[in-house]
């Protein structure tokens, strides 16, 4: 048996080891006539006593040696009374056990099935079995039948058995109709088939290519596509000549499935700014809620706090501050009205406003809470204030209903119990994040966001915060004096500078930054490295595990992180005996590799040194990979003072991080950061990208390859421009 040949296999199944009722996820003994043989693969509904045909390659466990990995498979009801036998007491026919199964095989040996599914009353001559039972047992025959028989239909159109499983929970059994009727039905966000497949089916169903149900599946792809891209709505003419484009029918008929699935509510249109836009309804939803709730905080204000001028000269004294006019205004409106955006660039104030802030509330007994949209970020936050702070998911309590969407068990019917709320780097919060708070929000709680405008948008849909300042409705404080202090850094002053539309002054030597001269990428990529594994750990004393951080601005290319992480692991972690490694999804990883969680995982465990245990690891966090265990198919990563054991499929979660893109670094900090500055596609090649690099740099900032990369950064003032709704709202547009 070769590993990776693709084979064929017939067999019996002889015993289902595991089965994930969700996926369909299956682990299972098959016997092939020779021997019995381990297969793993998506194989919803298959049951004790089945004949299998699967299709698929051999595959070598760590730990339970050969298995064949299916990648497709067929079903045969069972024929043989051992068979049978084994099928119905294996639990296949809801309220079939083993007894009565073996009395049913007894009494109608090969022809059980048909008469499970055609003449039921003739199970009525077994003694326990009455004619409303044997009905009932008859349809619970048929139902999981025709579960099967549609998954088996499903999958002969091309869906993965994973797809497959998750449109019959969606449709239900009349899946296939429905499927022959509208192949496009299966786009359906809770479906979640992509349109090329659905497409697909189409053809070999010879549908036209301008068949209705077509147009109008491809205009809420193109609409659910753009979500993607940040945007919440689109101009209907731009929603309709990109349908047209794609689908490769006339502009005519896109408009027309515009105009229909805006009559018929699947879509909702609005005229913002005497435009026509076009909204997904939960889109609409997410902004039209939040603007609502906000109008409703400046009716309805939480209480004032008097006397904000002698407070502020308390703080002053017992800490010796001296604070500028503007971060006086900004502790003010935040005591007096409740509702604040307090924005600014580095070094202008924000850390030590909040910080004014927040003690003055504490001292007037008021119950403050902190969040920020990353695990990494409410670190930080928590850091600078010595205050605790919670990711906003953690905050709202994230859960997971029966298909797995998220929901929180914070909301209207179970409101926060604060009387404040400070949301760090407002950014970075979407639309739906954002109004996830709000409905948690009690009414007269004060709500405090903080961030900076200039630098990158949020990864999900909407733009909050440049929305909330736009409309001109919400008390906003920007901070723009430099502290003297920071006055001396040339990464503060070159970061305002690049926001200015200016060059960094690359000829001042400073100690905190450095622009090195690079023209070629292959002596650009070995530079990084360098800097990385010598020069900078030699002249600072930097770690280049903890320390320093590379960013680029994507992953692809001679200086994305994908080869720069490559480089980097050779360098900083090279192989050595003794020293394991594995692949996961074509990634190798080594022990001692710095990595990074890239989603929020909150049910993943973790062990402190001194033996605290808890749940949670998030999006961003870093750490080392301390362990892999071959044997027991896991590795163990480190993250500061917890240790987090990694299942094999969970690891999928990690990647190297060495090298970092910038997107993924916002809410960090790093004490060193180096970047490499070379000619890249402009949609990664622009002003509040670099911006929001150069302020990831706490300590030391190295900029290395060519000034012309740097200066069309600079110039590029091309801030991703997004379609939302939100400032409208708020300005009283888009009413029905």
């Amino acid at each position: 048996m070769e590993e990776d040949q693709l084979l064929e296999m017939t067999g019996s199944v002889e015993d289902i080891v595991f089965r994930n009722e969700k996926n369909g996820y299956t682990i299972l003994e098959l016997n092939n006539g020779q021997e019995l043989v381990t297969v793993v693969g998506s194989l919803p509904w298959v049951s004790v006593g089945e004949v299998l045909h699967v299709m698929g390659k051999w595959t070598k466990h760590p730990t339970f040696g050969m298995q064949f990995k299916a990648e497709g498979f067929e079903r045969f009801k069972p024929e043989t009374t051992d068979a049978l036998l084994k099928y119905l007491s294996s639990g296949a026919v809801k309220g079939i056990g083993p007894a009565m199964a073996a009395k049913i095989v007894d009494a109608f040996g090969e022809n059980t099935l048909k008469v499970l599914e055609q003449e039921p009353e003739r199970l009525t001559v077994i003694k326990g079995i009455t004619k409303a039972k044997a009905l009932k047992l008859s349809e619970e025959f048929r139902q999981s039948h025709g579960v099967r028989d549609a998954m088996e239909v499903l999958c002969g159109y091309g869906l993965t058995p994973e797809e497959a499983l998750r449109v019959w929970r969606v449709i239900g059994p009349s899946c296939v109709e429905l499927i022959r009727e509208n192949p496009y039905s299966i786009c359906e966000e809770e479906a979640g088939v992509s349109f090329e497949k659905a497409d697909a089916i189409a053809a070999a169903l010879e549908r036209p290519q301008d068949d209705a149900w077509r147009v109008r599946a491809g205009v809420e792809y193109v609409l659910r596509h753009n979500l993607n891209n940040g945007h919440t709505c689109i101009p209907a003419d731009k929603l309709a000549a990109a349908a047209a484009r794609m689908l490769g029918v006339p502009l005519e008929l896109a408009q027309e499935a515009v105009e229909e699935l805006a009559g018929d509510g699947t879509l909702v249109r609005r005229q913002l700014g005497g435009r026509d836009f076009i909204f997904m309804p939960r889109l609409l939803q997410a902004e039209v809620y939040p603007a609502s709730r906000i109008l409703t905080m400046l009716r309805f204000p939480a209480h004032p706090i008097p006397g904000a001028a002698g407070l502020i000269e308390a703080v002053e004294r017992q800490t010796g501050m001296q604070y500028a006019q503007l971060q006086k205004d900004a502790i003010r409106e935040a005591l007096e009205n409740g509702l604040l955006i307090l924005t600014g660039g580095p070094g202008t104030g924000k850390t030590t406003t909040l910080k004014a802030i927040i003690r003055i509330l504490k001292e007037k007994g008021e119950q403050v809470l902190l969040a920020a949209p990353t695990g990494r970020a409410a670190k930080r936050m928590s850091d600078l204030t010595g205050q605790e702070a919670k990711t906003i998911h953690r905050l709202l309590q994230v859960e997971w209903d029966e298909n797995d969407r998220q929901t929180f068990a914070r909301n209207e019917k179970n409101l926060l119990d604060c009387d404040a709320l400070i949301l760090d780097e407002l950014s970075m919060v979407d639309i739906l994040l954002f109004e996830a708070v709000l409905r948690a929000l009690p009414l007269g709680c004060r709500l405090i966001m903080v961030g900076d405008c200039d630098q990158l948008p949020s990864v999900g849909p909407g733009n909050v915060l440049g929305d909330l300042i736009a409309s001109g409705k919400v008390p906003v404080v920007q901070l723009r004096e430099i502290y003297r202090q920071s006055m001396d850094s040339l990464i503060v002053t070159s970061a305002h500078r690049i926001v200015a539309g200016q060059m960094p002054e690359l000829a001042n030597h400073s100690s905190d930054f450095f622009f090195l001269p690079c023209p070629d990428p292959d002596d650009l990529a070995n530079l990084i490295v360098d800097l990385c594994r010598r020069r900078l750990p030699a002249s600072y004393g930097y770690s280049p595990m903890t320390d320093i951080q590379v960013l680029a601005p994507g992953r692809k290319g001679e200086l994305g992180t994908i080869e720069l992480n490559r480089r980097l692991q050779a360098a900083l972690n090279p192989p050595e005996k003794g020293k394991k490694e594995i692949t996961i999804h074509g990634v190798l990883f080594r022990e001692g590799d710095k990595v990074m969680q890239v989603k929020n995982d909150y049910h993943l465990g973790w062990t402190k040194f001194d033996g605290t245990t808890g749940e949670g690891v998030y999006n961003g966090d870093l750490g080392v990979l301390c362990e892999i265990d071959r044997k027991a198919s896991t590795v163990t990563v480190q993250f500061e003072d917890r240790l987090v054991l990694y299942e094999m499929e969970a690891a999928s979660e990690l990647e190297l991080a060495y090298a970092m893109t910038v997107h993924k670094s916002q809410g960090s900090e790093f004490a060193a950061v180096v970047m490499p500055m070379y000619p890249g596609p402009s949609q990664l090649s622009y002003r509040n990208l670099l911006y929001t690099a150069v302020t990831r740099a706490r300590s030391l900032l190295v900029l290395a390859g060519t000034r012309q990369a740097l200066a069309a950064m600079v110039e590029n003032d091309r801030k991703t421009r997004r379609y939302s709704g939100l400032c409208r709202f708020l300005l009283g547009e888009g009413e029905e």
